[in-house]
């Protein structure tokens, strides 16, 4: 493919300032490749619930990567990823890559719909994000030196955004994706006592993993003005769905994922966690 011919694509990443989109973003971007932020704030805007900014954020989109916030397993997250796939085949946006949710039985629904759509797909399956500790919603108790969540023992593969974003750009750029389903996680499982332990050698400080009932984190989640079914996703950590490794990233890349303590020391490097 000629530099001419990828200028002349634009690559829409809707959610493109989020934690995979913007590094999704950034390495079409280094690649020379068009892209377009499909986002609130985008140029032209780009709204799920308002599907009368589909068609400006679609003009001249050949490829897709779709995100859908908070996640595909909400309610009417199916219908509006059906409704917007098929649209956007329509349109003549031939390549959608869809970030899907490892174990959730409704993001399959959404996975379902964007293959009916005739496009030429990759559905990539992650769970939960490295990043979710220095970038989102565990920032703060990471700061505040406790993380407090309804998880008990159970145990996560956690994986690294940036491995998710190589992987989705790999699905954009390379015709040798189409039609895969890559399920990521990271190299081992961790428990959240065992996150807060390389998160206190990543920082020398003392940060506590402490166990709630889902109760007590729906409280915490009201009164951060939060949706509540954020805890409702920990039932899929709490039943074990999860609880074994997956290798998307090597089957997509053939190279291994990022571990978590590499993760925390890179990002502890950037101040991020200092107090």
């Amino acid at each position: 493919m000629t530099q001419n011919t990828q200028n002349t694509q634009i690559t829409l990443v809707i959610g493109g300032h989020g934690k995979t989109g913007r590094r999704v973003a950034e390495r079409l971007t280094a690649q020379g490749r068009a892209v377009r932020i499909g986002s609130r704030t985008g140029e032209p805007p780009f709204v799920w619930e308002d599907s009368s900014t589909w068609g400006a954020a679609l003009e001249g989109v050949d490829r897709v990567y779709i995100t859908y916030y908070p996640d595909l397993a909400f309610p009417g997250a199916a219908e509006q990823v059906a409704e917007f796939s098929e649209f956007a085949v329509a349109k003549g946006a031939r390549r959608l890559v869809l970030l899907s949710g490892r174990g959730e039985e409704a993001a399959e629904v959404s996975e379902n719909n964007v293959k009916a759509s005739g496009a030429d797909w990759t559905i990539v399956r992650s769970s939960w994000f490295n990043q979710n500790f220095n970038e989102s919603f565990f920032l703060e108790p990471v700061l505040a030196g406790e993380i407090a969540l309804p998880t008990g023992d159970a145990v996560e593969a956690f994986v690294d955004a940036d491995d998710i974003a190589d992987v989705v750009v790999a699905a954009l750029t390379d015709d040798k994706h189409i039609g895969k389903t890559y399920e990521l996680s990271g190299p081992r499982l961790l428990s959240y006592s065992d996150v807060a332990t390389e998160l206190s050698k990543a920082t020398g400080r003392d940060i506590k993993y402490i166990s709630v009932t889902n109760e007590e984190y729906r409280a915490v989640l009201r009164e951060n003005g939060l949706p509540e079914e954020f805890a409702d996703l920990f039932t899929m950590i709490l039943d074990g769905r999860n609880a074994h490794l997956v290798h998307g990233v090597e089957e997509a890349l053939g190279r291994k994922p990022k571990d978590f303590a590499d993760f925390a020391r890179e990002a502890a490097a950037t101040g991020v966690w200092n107090v």
